[in-house]
């Protein structure tokens, strides 16, 4: 290339903005809170042992979990070949000056320090131990100090574990609740492993360096629970319930006829205290509130019904005797206002009108008023409400201009302030819904330091539907979807829903309440997700007011140079070329490539009593004859919920789990009914299939398979992958044969079953990777580019293929062929993460 080509492609990357997410990681251990079996381990050396020539160095990023009381147990446990441990601990006794100490064999060593708890809340720490070989010692630093032992070392083996671990005599099942991540060795001051812990989901943790992937168990990984909403509570109460929220203690009421339910969000744990005041009549549609000002108080705007409750004796001041006359203000918003010590009420639903109603109880005389207010606001219902110093946010809803719900209603996306002092609106922006219509979760969670907000959103004209939070902007239209989806079951005023935020738990808070009008109950459900939540995508944007951006200007033109000084390259190629010379095609067509890959996908010959869950799902009965569309969409799932809980964890599936996920709309006697009625149902269709039948001898819904007789495709992969170490070229064409039907359960769409498949995404690929590091590129290159291409079916960005790819490739002299293979994955790479990949060419090839 030329000069002036190198000086444009440096400057464009001058002004190229990029773009960065702050993404949080890592693994958390589960510890004394739990039963044995359940704790958590992460195995650097579950596959073999670490050997070191050399000085080595061990390095990870270490916290604490708040909310625990119990911290004693092991970080860390490093076993050598001959069997002596090396052991970092956290003794928790009051007595110990320093609480963080190192264990040699069944000796205490001189190493031993200190972190105040306060601060391993707060912050990551690095903690480096280092296997010195010229001076033979052990050198541990953390906070900025080092720590030595004298200790005779040799060149050696070691298995390092974290947390838990079942080594015979080193068995270790005291945990701290901690958090771990960046676990790096370095050899003689060269990486040589890195392992990042930053999956979401799985049983192995990536080594990004030489492939020696850790094994983990019980996992809790960091950027799933900043992606996926947890149910933390669910239950089903007497009455019509109402929730609300104590932001200091952190704390969540649900308010119920007969008692006061409090989920505490830091320690998980529920209290339930029945009213000394007797009964507590529910009408419907009453709400709640707690402020620490107020403490909790429940209360029915139509007939100005205010009542407080005494923590002390566990009772209300007041209750409601007369009929219960259904509200006429459904999903109204309400805060408080310290201001002017006054509770509002702006909107609502009630007899086939929405209200753009401002009403006012004011604590001093106790007494409920309308509010005259000014600017422009429509009425509405199922708006989102946060709350500010001087008033309150109030973003969308649906209703209409006129207030009558036969003349045009539709979704409201206004984002307006209502003004306490001033008694007005004032509309902001509206956001751009794109192509489906939404309406909002009752309250917003407002971040007046960031200008910003979070609120839920779900469809409004489907019943199951589903809520998404978002994060927007006070300042512009702009928002963007975080976190994973809530199953939500709307039914108009039947259901309602709220947002609340935990600035200790750094948590999201998601209460979800169903009314059974019939059976006079309500469903109550609490989901968690922490923050910050990891965006999923970014969406409608309402383009911004024409204006000249002199970087993007620069920009074009700088690219309009490299197109020219590109084409003019290509140009001067063609003309020096010879006629018969062909460009190297990037698909790969040579025979001897695809050696792996199934060249049949039909069925077998034998289709009798199989289950294929890879592709889309089909059933053969005994006679070879499909039964897969005798099954109706909820038998279909009800039938894969109870497999996959048998053959992936073997334990089965609770009925309380099928009626969460199956039938979460129906009342508790509904959803029994619906459930024998559907197993009765699936049992009759598994008569047709020798060996396959539906038990609860355990209490637990499981299949009880007799796998010689029933082949599923599933099982025999499991059987493939459950062992890496046993992975060989027969096993990866068996692998093959079976994914090549397509990814697992293409066609079935839950929410229940993403996980599952990300997971099983990640064993493919771990099991083609793991074949490849075990081999080298002269042993059989034509096999390894076929590996390659088998992980890009599953990932088409993945580095390790990439340059597996072009390593055997640049082996068997295809130059060319590897340099462009390369720059196509640098253009789908971009594509995806809108920055350059970080190596060149001659990086990869080692």
């Amino acid at each position: 290339m030329g000069l002036k080509f190198y000086l444009t492609c440096f400057a464009f990357l001058f002004i190229t903005p990029k773009i960065t997410n702050a993404q949080y990681y890592g693994l958390c251990f589960t510890g004394h809170e739990t039963i044995q079996e359940k704790r958590t381990g992460l195995d650097l050396t579950a596959a073999d042992p670490l050997c070191f020539n050399n000085t080595f160095e061990l390095s990870f990023d270490f916290s604490f979990m708040t909310g625990h009381t119990d911290y004693f147990g092991y970080i860390f446990r490093i076993v050598d070949q001959e069997k002596r441990n090396i052991d970092l601990i956290y003794d928790k006794s009051l007595e110990a000056k320093n609480h963080l100490k190192l264990v040699i064999g069944d000796k205490m060593s001189n190493i031993e320090f200190d972190i105040k708890l306060d601060k391993l809340f707060k912050n990551w720490y690095n903690i480096k131990l280092k296997f010195d070989q010229e001076n033979q010692e052990l050198v541990l630093t953390a906070d900025g100090k080092v720590y030595r032992e004298k200790i005779p070392l040799k060149k050696n083996c070691y298995r390092i574990c974290f947390g838990a671990n079942n080594y015979k005599e080193h068995e270790v099942k005291d945990v701290p609740p901690m958090k771990i991540k960046e676990i790096k060795i370095t050899e003689d001051d060269k990486l040589t492993h890195h392992w990042p812990l930053n999956e979401y989901t799985g049983l192995s943790a990536t080594e990004k360096i030489k492939g020696k992937n850790a094994g983990v168990i019980n996992p809790n990984w960091i950027r799933k629970m900043h992606i996926e909403w947890e149910l933390v509570k669910s239950a089903e109460v007497a009455g019509s319930a109402s929730v609300a929220f104590d932001a200091d203690r952190e704390r969540v009421f649900v308010v119920t006829e007969k008692s006061l339910q409090t989920y505490d969000v830091k320690t998980e744990k529920t209290t339930i205290a029945d009213y000394k005041s007797g009964l507590q009549p529910m009408l419907y549609g009453n709400q709640s509130i707690y402020q620490n000002e107020l403490g909790l108080l429940n209360f029915y705007v139509d007939f100005s019904l205010m009542s407080g409750f005494n923590f002390s004796n566990n009772t209300w001041d007041s209750k409601y005797t007369g009929e219960n006359v259904p509200t006429n203000f459904w999903h109204l918003n309400k805060f408080y206002s310290a201001n002017d010590n006054s509770l509002y009420f702006i909107g609502g639903y009630g007899h086939y009108n929405y209200k753009r109603d401002v009403q006012r109880y004011h604590f001093k005389d106790k007494k409920l008023s309308s509010v005259k207010t000014s600017g422009d606001f429509t009425p509405r219902y199922l708006a989102a409400l946060g709350a500010t110093k001087n008033g309150a946010y109030i973003l969308g809803g649906y209703g209409s201009t006129t207030g009558q719900q036969i003349l045009n209603p539709k979704n409201l996306y206004d984002l307006s302030f209502y003004d306490v002092e001033h008694k007005t609106f004032k509309k902001l922006f509206e956001l751009n819904p794109g192509k489906e219509e939404f309406a909002f979760a009752n309250s917003m969670v407002i971040d007046e330091k960031e200008q910003s907000f979070y609120a839920l959103t779900f469809v409004n004209h489907i019943f199951n539907s589903s809520l998404a939070m978002i994060k927007g902007s006070l300042k512009n239209p702009s928002y963007e979807f975080v976190g994973s989806r809530i199953p939500y079951t709307f039914h108009d005023i039947s259901s309602f829903a709220d947002l609340y935020y935990c600035k200790v738990s750094k948590k999201f808070v998601a209460v979800l309440l169903y009314y059974d009008q019939k059976a006079n109950s309500s469903s109550v459900k609490i989901y968690t997700l922490h923050a910050p939540p990891e965006i999923q995508q970014a969406v409608h944007n309402t383009p911004p007011r024409f204006t000249i951006n002199w970087y993007m200007v620069i920009s074009g033109a700088l690219i309009l140079c490299m197109l020219y000084l590109g084409y003019k390259r290509i140009r001067n190629k063609k003309t020096l070329a010879k006629p018969s010379v062909k460009v190297p095609v990037i698909t790969l067509k040579e025979p001897e490539l695809v050696n792996i890959k199934q060249e049949n996908t039909d069925m077998p010959d034998d289709i009798r009593n199989t289950m294929f869950l890879f592709g889309d799902l089909q059933l053969f009965d005994r006679e070879g004859k499909d039964i897969t569309k005798l099954f109706t969409p909820v038998i279909k799932e009800l039938f894969l919920l109870i497999l996959l809980f048998t053959v992936r964890w073997g334990r089965g599936v609770s009925s309380e789990k099928l009626e969460e996920i199956l039938w979460a709309d129906k009342s508790v006697g509904s959803a029994r009914n619906n459930r024998s009625v559907s197993i009765a149902k699936l049992k009759l269709l598994l008569e047709s299939m020798d060996s396959c039948e539906i038990s609860k001898e355990t209490g637990y819904w499981k299949m009880l398979i007799d796998y010689d007789k029933i082949r599923i495709d599933y099982k025999e992969y499991l059987n493939i992958v459950k062992s890496k170490t046993d992975i060989n070229k027969n096993k990866i064409i068996d692998l093959t044969k079976i994914v090549s039907r397509g990814g697992f359960l293409s066609n079935a769409e839950y929410s229940w079953l993403d996980p599952l498949k990300y997971e099983i995404s990640n064993e493919i690929i771990d099991a083609y990777l793991h074949m490849a590091a075990s081999m080298k590129i002269s042993d059989d290159p034509e096999f390894l580019i076929s590996l390659a291409d088998c992980v890009f079916n599953f990932d088409p960005v993945n580095e390790e293929a990439m340059a597996i790819k072009c390593q055997a490739l640049v082996f068997l002299g295809k130059h060319s062929l590897a340099k462009s293979i390369f720059e196509n994955f640098n253009k789908e790479y971009k594509a995806i993460y809108a920055e350059s990949f970080n190596k060149t060419f001659q990086e990869i090839l080692g």
